[in-house]
C-alpha cells in the first residue's frame, strides 16, 4: 500500500495499491504504460532497490544501442529498385452528399 502526500491544493491523501511480482499498481499507469508508475519508484526509494528491475527490456540503453548498431546502406537510385508483384485493390468510400439540411434532434 502507498499513501500519496496530501498538497497544498487539499488533494492528494489516496491509497493505492502496489503488487509488484504482477506488475500492477492500483493508479492501473504501470499496467497501461508497462512502465513504472511514481508509486513503485517511491517503493524502491525506501526500499533502495534498482528501479530499472521493473522496466521493460525493450526501453533499456542495451537494447536502444542493439537495436541501432548495424548499418544501414540506403538504396542510391530508382534503378536499383526491384519490381515487387503487388496487387493493391483501393474501395473509395461512399461519399454520396444527402440533400437538404440534417434534423435535429
Amino acid at each position: 500500500m502507498v499513501k500519496s502526500p496530501i498538497r497544498v491544493s487539499g488533494t492528494g491523501n489516496n491509497v493505492y495499491t502496489l503488487r509488484i511480482n504482477n506488475k500492477s499498481c492500483s493508479c492501473r499507469k504501470w499496467q497501461t504504460y508497462t512502465l513504472p508508475c511514481s508509486h513503485v519508484l517511491a517503493v524502491c526509494r525506501e526500499n533502495g532497490s534498482r528501479t530499472d528491475t521493473y522496466v521493460p527490456e525493450i526501453y533499456l540503453r542495451q537494447m536502444y544501442r542493439r537495436t541501432y548498431c548495424a548499418n544501414f546502406h540506403p538504396v542510391l537510385s530508382e534503378n536499383f529498385w526491384r519490381d515487387v508483384p503487388v496487387n493493391l485493390t483501393f474501395y473509395l468510400p461512399n461519399m454520396k452528399k444527402e440533400r437538404g439540411r440534417k434534423q435535429g434532434k
